[in-house]
């Protein structure tokens, strides 16, 4: 990758979703797709015990997903080897690949902890140089957003903690495009409910108490969920990505730029700086948002499966809830095929979002739900087994009562007609001289059949 060929990707979040898959392989794509060095830089999450665990969901994603072979670089704590802490060699090494690497992801986790490391171990100055040589394509999403801006959110103290809100001393990777903003990421989280999660789990009285602290010249940047911003550090270029906004804030008043937009940098300043936009957003472009259109089998597909029926479900939430609704339509119309359906396509989209790094995506909720759908169909399948037997036995035993008591009074021509009745539902009738057998020989299901007698 040559520097002045570069991209910066924030993602608001969804990072390793299937919603985020075309626009991985375009990032791909853009370094001629041959990524040399491909790193996940694990520091946001580094505290956390199933840490490995979570980068090699990661790299799987990245695996199946875009095809793209990737290395991480641990967090890593200068010194302290007492207590197994790399020491100042793996501090060195994890430098050397960010500052190398073609391809590089940072994601989910602590924004507070993730600066805390990267000053102590001058990964930060290495982060601006990427984005002011224009090397590479940096991603950052979610946690790692939240950092790039001047002004941080300490997101777990304030909202996991209780701790009074107030701005932490962030990267500044934007500084260098002459974006002077805070980042906030989950911009439109709903999650809470009765409560107000929205900017990153803040609400609106304590965005506005924190909006009051930043400088007159500075604004915050909101990206929402399931949604990237793109800057072209060649052509400074700003593509908004997804299914949400950017927002730019100051001072209370927001301007929204939705996905699918593309707008030059200076247009972005300018918002940034509360002066008059010189350009004019160009219009959303409806296929910035669309379901990946590949069809690879792996989470390509499952993703289709996701939006499919879905509405274009980018949450597993509401793909989930798309999928219920989808189920219980079925059901009424007591189409089986369908239900069994939608089951299987559920179960490919629990898999998919299954490598998704957010811990609490409503896995376990997903399946629950899955599982009622699977003991539904269950049930419904053992109704019909027992049809049609089951319940023509029940109606054919009084017309074989009543056709036997017309032929012994020799009204032959009625009871043809009963015989004749039972025919056109596919009941056949041999008479014997113990009495009467029957047997239902639907054309469609040859191995549904069975034969009844009545003495």
């Amino acid at each position: 990758m040559n520097a002045g060929n570069g991209l910066l990707v924030l993602m608001g979040s969804g990072e390793t979703s299937p919603t985020m898959v075309t626009l991985h392989r375009d990032l791909v794509a853009h370094l001629g797709g041959d990524a040399d060095a491909a790193v996940i830089l694990e520091t946001p999450y580094g505290f956390q015990v199933n840490r490995d665990d979570i980068s090699s969901r990661a790299r799987e994603y990245f695996r199946r997903s875009v095809g793209l072979a990737t290395v991480v670089a641990p967090d890593t704590q200068a010194g302290a080897p007492s207590i197994g802490a790399p020491g100042d060699g793996d501090a060195d090494k994890v430098r050397d690949l960010v500052r190398r690497a073609d391809w590089m992801f940072s994601g989910p986790g602590s924004p507070s902890y993730a600066l805390n490391r990267w000053h102590t171990l001058r990964l930060g100055e290495i982060l601006r140089e990427r984005v002011a040589r224009g090397y590479g394509v940096t991603v950052m999403a979610s946690a790692a957003a939240c950092t790039v801006g001047f002004a941080a959110l300490p997101v777990y103290e304030v909202y996991k903690a209780g701790h009074p809100p107030a701005w932490l001393t962030g990267l500044d990777l934007l500084g260098a495009l002459g974006l002077p903003v805070a980042v906030i990421p989950h911009y439109d989280n709903a999650e809470g409910g009765t409560h107000d999660t929205r900017f990153c789990y803040l609400g609106e009285p304590r965005l506005s108490a924190l909006e009051q602290e930043l400088p007159d010249e500075s604004a915050i940047l909101g990206i929402d969920e399931h949604t990237a911003v793109i800057v072209d550090l060649s052509t400074s270029l700003v593509r908004v990505w997804g299914r949400g906004f950017m927002t730019i804030r100051r001072q209370g008043a927001s301007t929204l730029v939705p996905g699918g937009t593309t707008l030059p940098l200076e247009q972005l300043r300018d918002l940034v700086a509360g002066t008059e936009p010189a350009v004019v957003p160009l219009p959303r472009r409806p296929a910035d948002a669309d379901a990946d259109a590949d069809a690879d089998g792996g989470v390509g597909a499952a993703h289709r499966a996701a939006t499919a029926g879905a509405g274009g479900a980018a949450t597993l939430q509401e793909a989930v809830a798309a999928a219920e609704l989808r189920f219980d339509s079925a059901q009424g119309a007591r189409d089986a095929g369908t239900m069994a359906e939608v089951a299987v396509e559920l179960e490919s989209v629990i898999a998919a979002w299954s490598a998704d790094m957010e811990e609490d995506q409503g896995g376990e909720w997903a399946r629950t739900v899955l599982h009622g759908m699977i003991r539904r169909l269950a049930q419904a399948a053992g109704r019909g087994l027992r049809e049609p037997e089951h319940t023509l036995g029940r109606i054919l035993v009084p017309l074989l009562g009543l056709r036997r008591r017309l032929r012994a009074d020799g009204a032959y021509d009625l009871a043809d007609e009963v015989r004749k009745a039972v025919a056109a539902g596919g009941v056949r009738l041999h008479d014997t001289p113990e009495g009467s057998e029957w047997r239902w020989e639907e054309e469609t299901d040859p191995q549904q059949t069975g034969s009844r007698s009545q003495t």
